[in-house]
């Protein structure tokens, strides 16, 4: 609870200057005024590691539950990391842990599986 009240009093001594969202994703600790910016990050970094995954998975080529299973972990696990060690938002502040862990979590396994399918078809398939 510290953490954030101190974040937020740095937030009021920036000058009114406002960052871009993408800038303050990728800052460690970054202040997040409006709850939905943040999970919209969380969204599109789900997004993004699903695409990535899927290219590698359909070239490598995985198949089967391993892939969908190995995928559900990295996906999850870094995506956790994220919003709990690098930007060390207080999870309560956003329904607790599960809510932000699964934010985005569907759309970006079908995308993962739509990119696997192509790339692992494409390039694997007779």
């Amino acid at each position: 609870m510290k953490n954030s009240t101190k974040r937020k009093e740095e937030a009021a001594q920036s000058n009114g200057v406002k960052q871009s969202t993408w800038s303050k994703a990728l800052r460690s600790g970054a202040v997040w005024e409006d709850k939905d910016e943040f999970l919209d990050v969380v969204y599109w970094f789900r997004q993004i590691i699903a695409v990535v995954l899927g290219i590698i998975w359909g070239v490598a080529p995985l198949k089967g539950f391993l892939g969908i299973a190995i995928f559900c972990i990295i996906n999850a696990g870094v995506l956790y990391v994220y919003f709990s060690s690098f930007q060390q938002v207080d999870e309560e502040e956003y329904g607790g842990t599960w809510e932000l862990t699964k934010e985005g979590f569907m759309t970006s396994f079908a995308l993962f599986l739509v990119v696997w399918i192509i790339f692992y078809t494409a390039l694997h398939y007779d």
